[in-house]
């Protein structure tokens, strides 16, 4: 599995949210998606998923400069989860990984994201892989060569994987994913929808180097959590045996204040961004001081991409961000 910091051939997002789960919000949380399609189209190509009926509503707000469009059935906006994992073979074939994606566990409906990896195997022309486990994209952080950072709160657990110890999970994940090591945090079980998907946690800029969440707030249940993942994450190794580095990258401390923000499952967090080719795509949140701390850090991180920050409450109300509504397709993808 290529790392998100390797050239990339194209960006899925799904402007798919729905009033059965948004309420009012869908409208704005849709909006959000189209935003985040049309800056990420001004520097690589985009494929927005939407329904069949609301292809000419999507179209409208996304616009068709560097973007088109594929029309499935959906449930939600979070590609990232349900729609596979792009994987490339030995020979250079691709492949794409279906993990057989149930709503996080059963908590929300699925059933027509979860035929969305499959579809996009078939459009993409790339192998369809079914894994032997249940998980989800954001679940998933690798540096291309053979390291993957994951939580157990996530694979480990038996919303997903009933009666499975980690070491079948790891040994399918390694199978699949051409992993050599794979560092395990702790992650927190039941806190949001997500059982504690890794990014929001920890993300490799590059093999050997990792940005991580560091909740500074002793109220949130997030603060003795990113303490005991930095801790692993500073005594850990990748598969090579090189120490990583680890810079943190705490969340807003005062976001401004709206009906989103307000909501109990906002997600105000900078760890969950999308590098892209020239640039990284983050979210801001109001609090002056450490959107700018997350640009600079960022800007740091990845010399010569522009850092592109974006207003994403809406998205964030429904506990994610823009690593979670957005999918990468690698450049080294190519179809079979």
């Amino acid at each position: 599995m290529p790392d998100e910091h390797a050239r990339q051939a194209r960006v899925f997002l799904a402007y798919g949210a729905s009033r059965p789960i948004w309420k009012d919000w869908a409208g704005q949380v849709n909006a959000t998606v189209a935003l985040l399609a049309r800056t990420i189209a001004r520097y690589q190509p985009v494929t927005v998923l939407c329904r069949p009926g609301e292809a000419e509503d999507a179209r409208r707000a996304c616009g068709t400069v560097n973007i088109d469009y594929m029309a499935l059935p959906l449930d939600d906006i979070w590609v990232r989860d349900y729609g596979g994992v792009f994987v490339v073979g030995g020979q250079g074939g691709t492949g794409l990984v279906d993990f057989n994606f149930n709503g996080w566990g059963r908590k929300q409906a699925f059933r027509r994201d979860a035929a969305v990896a499959a579809a996009l195997s078939k459009a993409c022309r790339v192998v369809p892989l079914q894994a032997g486990v249940t998980g989800e994209g954001g679940g998933i952080e690798v540096d291309g060569h053979g390291t993957a950072i994951l939580t157990e709160s996530c694979w480990v657990n038996e919303n997903r994987n009933p009666g499975m110890r980690r070491e079948r999970i790891e040994a399918e994940l390694s199978r699949l994913l051409g992993l050599r090591k794979i560092i395990w945090l702790p992650g927190i079980r039941g806190r949001d929808i997500t059982d504690a998907h890794v990014d929001f946690y920890a993300r490799f800029v590059r093999p050997g180097v990792v940005v991580a969440n560091l909740d500074n707030d002793p109220a949130s249940y997030d603060y003795e959590v990113t303490r005991r993942h930095l801790d692993i994450l500073k005594a850990s190794t990748d598969a090579e045996g090189r120490k990583l580095q680890v810079h943190t990258l705490p969340p807003p401390a005062d976001v401004r204040r709206n009906d989103y923000t307000d909501n109990p499952d906002f997600a105000a967090g900078y760890i969950n961004y999308l590098p892209i080719n020239g640039a990284v795509i983050a979210p801001q949140f109001g609090d002056a001081e450490a959107d700018r701390y997350c640009n600079r850090l960022l800007r740091k991180l990845y010399p010569g991409r522009k850092v592109v920050q974006v207003d994403i409450d809406p998205i964030a109300a429904g506990g994610g961000g823009i690593h979670c509504v957005t999918k990468h397709m690698p450049a080294a993808a190519r179809a079979a």
